[in-house]
Parts: structure tokens; sequence; C-alpha cells
């Protein structure tokens, strides 16, 4: 039977949080159309509209990840990063207020401003604040070894050549859309940082196809030498705050991760 009329258009996916925090959906809004204006890099799920109250997105349409297009998203994810940012720890071009990290419905607000360092961003607005919202979840010896953490990298001693990346931000395997066109960036928390989180949040709670992305990133923009053994340093905020959300049982990853992070050299 013929059709008629023309194919009807797919429903919008729509987010809603009537708490949000103002700027929320704003923020979100921002970041995704920074991600995806990087040149050949990741798409990201189109905005159609914004309120203060709202994010309407495009419908996207999942299917199961191929190693092809898993190589390809590593090579387009490392485009995405080579875009740069205007500092460690900058939000997207066009924003200039802080923004938020952690699910729908119980943001937290970070800050986005530009450091000097990265390590002076990841050890001021990142590492340090989210083991102070930890609170009493960890004993005096843990804040010991987190405030021993957060010195070292305020001083430096993890910093390296890297320019600031343009990067996702929240990018473990959830906020990857696998489409018939390839995956599709979402739900990021976008900024200038360290290309290797990204990478770190990927490999942190098993993302498919993990070494087929590696591949394919290593391609186009080798990692420098090291980088999985600094994958702790990186999943140490994400770590933190899953001891925010979810409680004391991701303490002791947490806390692994912090000891394997102050033996790195």
């Amino acid at each position: 039977m013929a059709k008629s009329g023309s194919e009807t258009a797919p429903s919008p996916f729509v987010k809603r949080n009537r708490a949000a925090p103002p700027g929320f959906f704003a923020c979100e809004a921002a970041g995704l159309r920074w991600l995806a204006s990087a040149p050949s890099g990741v798409p990201c799920v189109p905005v159609l509209d914004v309120t203060d109250h709202s994010l309407v997105l495009v419908r996207l349409d999942s299917v199961p990840p191929s190693a092809a297009a898993a190589r390809e998203f590593g090579r387009r994810l490392a485009r995405t990063h080579q875009a740069g940012a205007r500092g460690f720890g900058a939000g997207p071009d066009g924003w200039d207020e802080d923004g938020w990290f952690g699910p729908l419905d119980s943001p937290m607000p970070v800050p986005l401003r530009s450091r000097a360092s990265w390590g002076e961003y990841y050890a001021h607005d990142r590492l340090g604040p989210m083991a102070e919202r930890a609170g009493r979840a960890f004993s005096e010896e843990h804040h010991a070894m987190l405030k021993e953490l957060v010195r070292r990298c305020s001083a430096g001693d993890f910093d390296d050549a890297e320019p600031p990346s343009r990067i996702h931000g929240d990018l473990w395997s959830g906020n990857v859309m696998w489409t018939a066109e390839g995956a599709v960036l979402i739900d990021p928390a976008a900024h200038g940082g360290h290309r290797e989180t990204d990478l770190a949040y990927l490999s942190l709670f098993g993302t498919p196809l993990f070494e087929e992305i590696v591949a394919g990133y290593q391609e186009e923009h080798p990692l420098r030498p090291g980088w999985r053994e600094r994958q702790c340093l990186h999943q140490t905020f994400m770590l933190l705050v899953h001891v925010v959300l979810f409680g004391r049982s991701y303490v002791p990853p947490t806390m692994a991760a912090v000891e394997r992070s102050l033996a790195l050299a």
C-alpha cells in the first residue's frame, strides 16, 4: 500500500525539572552547541528549545554499537578535544556563569572559571569542594589523603604541556547514544579540561568496545604515555560525586583511586 503524505516527524525528547536552578538548562544547551561546533567532532543531540524548566531535544533511536562505530567515535572525540577551550575550568564559549554536575533531579553547582593550570582547576574547583560536600562519609585519615591529593594537584605535580581541551565532562557510557549514524553525545557538563578525563570516565564503569574507541582516538591524536595509569587521578572526582549521591559504598573505590593517584610520580 502506498503511503500518503509525509512521514510523521519523530516526537521530541523533553527533559523537565520544575525545581531546576536558574540557568541550568541553558547551560546544558550551551554545552551541547559548543561541543557540536568542534570541526568533524562527535555529533551532539540537537537542541530544539530551552526554557527555565525544560530542555527540548531531538529524540534519538539507539542501536547496538559496532566496532567500526566505536573506532570512529574515538577519532571524532579526539577532534572535539582538539577544538580547545578558553582555559582550564572555563565554560562553553558564550557562557560566563557557573555550571552543574550530577543527575537531573539533584544537580550540584560547580564553578566554571578559567584557571592558570589544570592542577589548580582540578584541586580548587572539583576535588576540594566535592570532598567537602561528602563530609562525614570519609574518616579523618581519608580526608587527610584527599587534602594531600588536592595539595599536590594545586602544586602542579600532575600538570603537563597539554592545552585546555574541549571536553564533555561527564562522559560515562550512559551519555553516549549509539545511533544508526554513529555515536551522539548527550547530557554534558562541558568545559575546558584535560582530554584524559573524558577517556577515564568512559572506562570507569565500563563502555562497550572501549578499546576500539581508544584505538580510533590514538589514530587521530595519540595520548601521552602513562595515560592508563593516570585514569585513577581523573576518576577521583567522579567517584567523589558518587559518594555524595549514593553514600558510603563508594568510599572504598574512591580511596583506592586516591591512593593510586598519590603514588603517581
